[in-house]
């Protein structure tokens, strides 16, 4: 697993922890409802992080008699359940706090240390996500942004971007929350801050979600990699025609491959097989991700004529 992603990971659990005593401290004083969402979602973002990890560490366990492909995927599950959490507990407590506030409002108090807070981790958050963005930057390669996150094969970097992301967002919507409070008198705006952090953490996490479902169910191999293997085997004696190439990610740093060739008919057992072996070689050794190979030997596939 990537080095990387996990700095990433630590740097934000470090960050959001401290954030979110902060934040719980400043609401408390204060009776913010936004800080009071901020709060929560700073909460869920350190047990996020700590998921995540616990995720990359069961995702390095060997394979076994069990999972004898191992447990890479073990991120992409603990990837989903982070979105989920975000989901229904960051969105649902912020939307239910800010419609309690609504219902009940009360002028917030001592805005000054919200204000406070909220540069401290707006510093904290902006350090966290340049470093999630950095890290993010180096894997994307020529790709754009969007395309990367659809192709990325390691959920962990982009959750996290994607949380903090969030995170910086909600901080501006809970400032602009007190502030218009604080100036118009209206003591509507706070619990509307609140109601929008919700919203936007409801659509991280369905967004999160949505680019975990793939890899959890078992995407394919990005396109260059698919035709670099096909361009290897086509490449071979005694190789007539490839078939299919048939990829699975079984982990962001495990790709299982399966080929069907139709060898030559001139080609004897003993040939087939050096062939074979010199496929399973040249692929591994090209693509290091790739760490099983299964070959079909099938005649070329004709299209029926009706």
């Amino acid at each position: 697993m990537a080095i990387g992603s996990k700095k990433v990971i630590y740097a934000a659990l470090v960050g959001n922890a401290l954030i979110s005593i902060t934040k719980f401290i400043a609401a408390s004083i204060t009776g913010s409802s936004a800080m009071l969402s901020e709060g929560i979602h700073s909460l869920v973002d350190t047990g996020n992080q700590v998921l995540l990890l616990n995720g990359l560490k069961r995702a390095q366990k060997p394979p076994d008699k069990d999972f004898p492909f191992g447990h890479g995927k073990e991120i992409y599950f603990w990837s989903f359940i982070v979105a989920i959490l975000i989901f229904a507990l960051g969105a649902g407590i912020s939307i239910y706090e800010g419609i309690l506030h609504i219902q009940h409002p009360e002028p917030v108090t001592t805005a000054y240390i919200n204000y406070i807070v909220i540069a401290l981790a707006l510093i904290f958050e902006g350090f966290a996500w340049y470093f999630a963005f950095k890290e993010f930057k180096k894997t994307k390669g020529k790709w754009s942004y969007l395309t990367a996150v659809q192709r990325a094969k390691d959920p962990s970097v982009f959750v996290v971007l994607f949380e903090d992301s969030a995170a910086l967002i909600g901080l501006l919507v809970a400032f602009l929350g007190i502030f218009l409070g604080q100036v118009t008198g209206i003591v509507y705006f706070d619990g509307a801050a609140s109601i929008v952090i919700g919203l936007i953490l409801a659509g991280t996490a369905i967004w999160l979600a949505y680019e975990t479902k793939g890899l959890l169910i078992g995407e394919s191999a990005n396109d260059s990699i698919v035709q670099g293997i096909r361009d290897i085997a086509s490449g071979l004696d005694n190789v007539d025609h490839v078939n299919e190439v048939l990829t699975l990610h079984m982990g962001p740093e495990f790709i299982l491959v399966n080929i069907s060739l139709d060898f030559m008919d001139e080609a004897n057992a003993d040939e087939v097989e050096r062939t074979i072996a010199k496929l399973d070689l040249e692929i591994k050794k090209k693509f290091n991700r790739v760490k099983r190979v299964f070959v079909e030997a099938e005649a070329r596939k004709t299209p029926e004529i009706k």
